[in-house]
């Protein structure tokens, strides 16, 4: 069945980074562009990153870029996320995602989520 597994969440200072994966399995993962969202306590959902499928393009929400960096690995069907430079605005349940538009149908995936804490 298909599988979305995020690991490398956790507590970190300001300032300091984590790294975010995401191992995919039970579809095509090279169809699939990739997204990262985040939630925070008492707010919506929201895009933070996308790679297309062969990772030629990128897009960041205005809050990260510069910061986080969205990459994948197609071999190991993984999509990553780099954060530096956090900060506590940063902290929420971060959802991995992925999509394949095939007209009529839309194919979504979610992961279960990673909680990153930006704490002193």
């Amino acid at each position: 069945q298909v599988q979305l597994v995020e690991s490398g969440g956790g507590l970190v200072q300001p300032g300091g980074s984590l790294r975010l994966s995401c191992a995919a399995s039970g579809f095509t993962f090279s169809s699939h562009a990739m997204r990262w969202y985040r939630q925070a306590p008492g707010k919506e959902r929201e895009l933070v990153a996308a790679i297309t499928t062969a990772g030629g393009s990128t897009n960041y929400a205005d809050s990260v870029k510069g910061r986080f960096t969205i990459s994948r690995d197609n071999a190991k069907n993984t999509v990553y996320l780099q954060m530096n430079s956090l900060k506590p605005e940063d902290t929420a349940v971060y959802y991995c995602n992925a999509v394949k538009r095939s007209f009529p149908s839309t194919y979504n995936y979610w992961g279960q989520g990673t909680q990153v804490t930006v704490s002193s």
